[in-house]
């Protein structure tokens, strides 16, 4: 097994057609030419993604709610709600887009790679049970962590999501267990508006979300802080047998639907302190899936300064 990140990359991706829209075909486009550019393709695992099945959709997403999806793609497509768009075939990208996501938790699992990173589109994590919405079909991450909880019968999966956004559609899935620890960092305020600090589960579920809003020009400093003084002693606690990461970059300086202010180097900070956990709490198991990202040069150089420190954590501040 190499010790290199695996990659889960297609070009079907690009079929979710969205118009003038930030979340277009042009951001993956963007991504695959920067990993070429810094000879990232070569001397690694690339793989073609695998549709999930509707079994596996159908247990975070209720069934109603799925079949609707399909029949409007098939109708010609239309508008889950005003960012949310749905195009004649966006219900098989969207199957493969989760399906990628189960077959990277299959492949850390398998220990085929010790890493995977899936770049996916539709995102996900807003897409709760019954709706879809922020650009979001269906909740990719979610999907592949139940995948992980009842294929392995694991008892402790944890979702770091440092997209700009707040994860609403996973922290929905899996506020009522604790089987999930659920992460969220985030602008605070912005859209989809939930995310509070005080917001931190129910039932058997309460004290496994951890909500860390955050103001508007928050920087790598702050992140980074947050990473050192409160998700770690937080995931030690909780001894994860799988990490996953919900992976946007919107969160970066140049992004245009968002205020912070993280870096290309904020981010492969962050990538390899994820790297360093995995291999202290769960030999190494981590998934990536990718969310938002807007500025498309902003997005392909984060990204590669993500799989950089992925690779070699050890470089990295």
């Amino acid at each position: 097994m190499t010790d290199r990140t695996a990659l889960i990359l297609s070009d079907d991706f690009l079929r979710h057609e969205t118009g003038d829209h930030p979340e277009s075909p042009s951001r993956l486009i963007a991504i695959r030419q920067g990993l070429q550019q810094a000879g990232m393709l070569v001397d690694r695992p690339v793989w073609e993604p695998q549709p999930a099945s509707l079994e596996l959709v159908t247990a975070i997403h209720q069934p109603e709610y799925v079949s609707m999806v399909e029949r409007l793609a098939l109708l010609g497509g239309g508008w889950l709600d005003a960012d949310t768009v749905v195009c004649p075939v966006s219900y098989p990208v969207a199957l493969l887009a989760a399906g990628a996501a189960v077959q990277a938790v299959d492949a850390v699992m398998a220990g085929q790679a010790p890493r995977v990173f899936a770049f996916v589109r539709p995102p996900g994590h807003h897409a709760e049970p019954g709706r879809g919405m922020g650009f979001c079909l269906f909740n990719n991450i979610a999907i592949a962590a139940w995948h992980a909880l009842h294929a392995y019968r694991l008892q402790r999966v944890a979702i770091l999501d440092w997209d700009v956004h707040h994860g609403n559609g996973t922290q929905a899935a899996f506020y009522d267990t604790d089987r999930v620890l659920f992460i969220s960092l985030h602008q605070w305020p912005l859209y989809p508006g939930t995310g509070r600090a005080s917001e931190t589960g129910r039932g058997e579920g309460l004290g496994f979300t951890l909500n860390l809003p955050l103001p508007p020009g928050t920087g790598d400093a702050r992140y980074l802080a947050l990473f050192d003084e409160t998700i770690e002693p937080r995931l030690l606690d909780y001894r994860p047998e799988l990490l996953l990461v919900s992976a946007g970059y919107d969160a970066h300086w140049q992004d245009p639907l968002a205020d912070m202010r993280v870096t290309e180097q904020g981010f492969a900070a962050m990538a390899a302190r994820v790297r360093r956990w995995a291999d202290t709490l769960c030999a190494g198991r981590l998934v990536l899936v990718l969310e938002g990202g807007y500025n498309l040069a902003a997005l392909a150089a984060s990204v590669v300064a993500t799989l950089q420190a992925l690779d070699e954590p050890n470089s990295i501040g």
